[in-house]
């Protein structure tokens, strides 16, 4: 099983003539997802790659059935890209883009909600359910399938924990990165969740990093929430006060957010937690 995303998902991808799009829609229909076609504005009635090109998504829904939209377009443009999937009710959305003021993105989240779209991202690598689905820029190769379900703020740290996961025989059943921006479109509590109540979802690595207080807050809800056993890894131990490490809502600031208070709230919640990505693998094997 999986969460939000299965082998049946019918996917297209906003800003498809984009050098960015382009190229992962080319890897993402490697990588076994049905893609079913693209929206830029302007380029309907083209294509990339035999997939069919549309000026807008309400085009390209007369004619398709969509279930999922990623889109590849400049910070300039995003809010407006996701504000049209969201206006055609796509039931997630996931947004790449890095970047995108956060003002706008404050909007795009509560409107989002308010129309009960699932928003991933944005400043994120996307998710994957290994052998089955993956919209992202996420490697495929390092996923196998399996029972851990992986939420992360870092793109590069999971794909590290993934491979690490793998390589000790421990597959996943969907794989998330939730976006490093301060403002993101669904947070680690909604995300666990999900999982909750996944039957083949038998465990969670939960990857945090400096800034906001989104794990203290995923800790709190596990501890009374979450049944399963769940690990975790908190990234920038070593990060100075007011200095931006990697992603935009990754700072430390006014003495709030720090490495030190996020490994103290895991652990308060019992939840244990990995001095390296390394341990994640041997952490959650003793657990499964």
């Amino acid at each position: 099983m999986s969460i939000l995303i299965n082998d049946s998902s019918q996917v297209i991808v906003q800003g498809i003539t984009g050098r960015d799009g382009a190229f992962h829609a080319r890897a993402m229909l490697k990588d076994g997802t049905k893609i079913i076609g693209g929206v830029t504005p302007g380029k309907g009635g083209t294509s990339v790659d035999q997939l069919p090109v549309f000026n807008t998504v309400a085009d390209l829904q007369r004619e398709h059935r969509v279930d999922a939209s990623i889109i590849f377009v400049p910070a300039p443009f995003a809010a407006g890209a996701m504000r049209e999937a969201i206006d055609s009710n796509i039931p997630l959305i996931v947004c790449i883009t890095e970047g995108i003021p956060t003002l706008e993105m404050a909007e795009i989240y509560h409107y989002a909600r308010r129309q009960g779209v699932r928003l991933i991202g944005p400043n994120c690598p996307g998710l994957i359910t290994p052998g089955q689905c993956k919209i992202g820029i996420m490697p495929a190769r390092i996923h196998t399938p399996g029972p851990v379900g992986v939420l992360s703020r870092s793109g590069t740290l999971t794909y590290e924990v993934v491979y690490s996961l793998t390589r000790a025989g421990i597959g996943q059943s969907t794989c998330i990165g939730i976006g490093g921006d301060p403002i993101v479109g669904s947070n680690f509590i909604d995300l666990l969740e999900l999982f909750e109540t996944d039957p083949e979802t038998k465990a969670v690595v939960l990857i945090g990093e400096i800034g906001g207080d989104d794990e203290e807050r995923a800790a709190e809800y596990i501890s009374r929430s979450i049944s399963m056993p769940v690990v975790s890894f908190i990234s920038g131990r070593t990060a100075p006060e007011g200095k931006r490490m990697g992603h935009a809502g990754a700072i430390i600031s006014g003495g709030q957010g720090t490495a030190q208070a996020k490994v103290e709230a895991m652990s308060a919640a019992s939840i244990p937690v990995a001095d390296t990505p390394e341990e994640i693998a041997g952490l959650i094997a003793n657990r499964l």
